[in-house]
């Protein structure tokens, strides 16, 4: 039986922590891979990781799509370039298009549905019509603040309350996550950024508060979101981004939600590089007020880089076996490390590529 084959998008920090991981895994090969980096591309992409070939096929690096990605390239593309379902909306349809499955590390395209519904309409007829699926997951949204709440409230009778908190290091994010929580600017400008747009934040409150609400049944009345500087006392550095003393090292972003006249779901995100700098301990808590009530705390935080990475890669089974569409971590079967031969998760009838 041939290898599962995975094309890649991106091969920023997520895009090449995923191909480092598929490189250790059975079963699976790397066939393609787009990047516009000039110091990457026309080059095997075993070289540019440093990694050793082994008996996976050679790749060479390609800056254009088109010629990367022909018909039928591969069983599934990961896509690791955008926060934004406007951002990846035109590549997920190309590959979609293509006859290969999709997963985006896009933060927005975890749940779709909040705050995008028509181009995730459009993406589930594309999906449909070309009888692939695509997925949009990774340690947040995805799984903390989402996934994972919803399956503790699953030993509930009555659920009146959730309270989310995640405080994480974003040290082993690429650059495109520094920009959009303002990591590196001085106050005033993340400000301005926030008030224009340019500094998004945390991507995925709504996202992961629809999630949440859609699977157990609540009817949001409203979300509101906040977003605030984390200034630091101290030079901060991490491997995409260097902050000075005073300056701002990441954002703290708070969200709620409003069901029945009162708030009922609530997220509280403070996220920096470095933050053990300053003497910060990162961790994962979730506590549920109902019947009975639940606390959780996981600490240290689940790393966000390796998290997002072995999300994607662990999930490559689930989406490929999936019905065609637009899907969301609602609709799959569990997450969970794959530590034997991938083809032993593939349904024969699923694999796109023979």
């Amino acid at each position: 039986m041939e290898n599962i084959k995975v094309a890649i998008w991106g091969l920023g920090a997520m895009g090449s922590g995923m191909a480092r991981m598929l490189a250790k895994k059975s079963g699976v090969d790397i066939v393609a891979v787009c990047d516009l980096a000039p110091d990457r591309v026309g080059r095997c992409l075993y070289d540019v990781l440093g990694l050793a070939r082994g008996n996976h096929p050679e790749v060479i690096i390609s800056d254009n799509p088109d010629t990367a990605f022909p018909d039928r390239t591969a069983d599934v593309l990961l896509l690791a370039t955008d926060s934004f379902t406007k951002g990846a909306f035109d590549k997920i349809a190309l590959g979609l298009s293509r006859g290969m499955n999709v997963i985006s590390t896009a933060e927005e395209l975890a749940y779709p549905q909040a705050q995008e519904p028509e181009l995730a309409r459009q993406l589930d007829e594309i999906a449909r019509d070309n009888g692939t699926s695509v997925l949009g997951t990774g340690i947040n949204p995805g799984f903390v603040m989402d996934y994972l709440v919803l399956a503790l409230t699953g030993t509930c009778e009555q659920v009146d309350g959730i309270k989310a908190s995640r405080v994480n290091d974003l040290s082993p994010f690429g650059g495109t996550v520094m920009q959009e929580q303002g990591v590196g600017t001085t106050q005033a400008e993340f400000e301005k950024g926030v008030r224009e747009g340019s500094i998004a934040g945390h991507v995925g409150f709504p996202e992961s508060i629809r999630m949440i609400a859609d699977g157990i049944g609540w009817k949001i009345e409203r979300i509101d979101q906040s977003r605030e500087a984390i200034l630091t006392s101290v030079d901060r550095k991490a491997p995409f981004a260097s902050v000075a003393k005073g300056d701002v090292a990441g954002c703290r972003q708070s969200g709620t939600a409003t069901v029945d006249g009162e708030e009922r779901i609530v997220m509280e995100h403070p996220q920096q590089i470095r933050p053990q700098d300053e003497g910060i301990n990162t961790g994962d808590i979730v506590e549920i007020k109902g019947t009975p009530n639940i606390s959780m705390k996981i600490s240290p935080e689940i790393p966000g880089g390796i998290g997002t990475i072995a999300m994607c890669v662990n999930m490559i089974p689930q989406v490929i076996n999936a019905d065609a569409g637009l899907k969301t971590m609602l609709d799959l079967p569990v997450p969970r490390a794959i530590m034997g031969d991938f083809r032993d998760q593939i349904r024969a009838e699923k694999r796109v590529v023979e």
